[in-house]
């Protein structure tokens, strides 16, 4: 494996992470510009930036422009095979907001599959598993209830 290839997806997986706690929704959804974004189990994945950037919109609570968060990223398994990859990773997304201390608030696993373009790797689909979920009141805007993986 490349240590190139690994670090240009290693560093896709962590700036995902690093977008959504800094509030840059916009930012998140460009990793996702030509590939597929979802929880497990939805019939119909989100395709593109744009669709990824609404739904980030429509769905985390920001304050003063970022949701408080620290999403980290662990336990990652990286395979590459040509100019495709997959990886495996889990994530533990700890906040502190309003009058709570800081609290894990959510854990799951992603799936991810890349692609190699023009020499870049980029994103060409993510599978969110919530595995667990504890207090995300004030980090989401919905119920996440219905997507914790089996």
């Amino acid at each position: 494996m490349s240590s190139d290839a690994r670090a240009a997806i290693e560093t896709l997986i962590f700036s995902y992470a690093e977008r959504l706690d800094l509030g840059d929704l916009d930012g998140v959804g460009q990793l996702f510009a030509d590939s597929t974004y979802g929880p497990a189990g939805v019939a119909e994945p989100l395709r593109g930036a744009q669709a990824v950037t609404e739904i980030m919109q429509a769905s985390i609570q920001l304050y003063d422009g970022i949701p408080r968060t620290k999403h980290v990223t662990s336990n990652l398994i990286i395979e590459i095979d040509g100019e495709r990859a997959r990886a495996r990773s889990y994530f533990t997304v700890f906040q502190s907001a309003g009058e709570v201390s800081l609290q894990p608030i959510v854990q799951g696993r992603y799936h991810d599959t890349f692609e190699q373009e023009g020499g870049n790797w980029c994103f060409s689909a993510r599978v969110v598993f919530m595995d667990a979920i504890g207090d995300v009141s004030r980090h989401l805007k919905f119920d996440p209830s219905d997507f914790v993986a089996d």
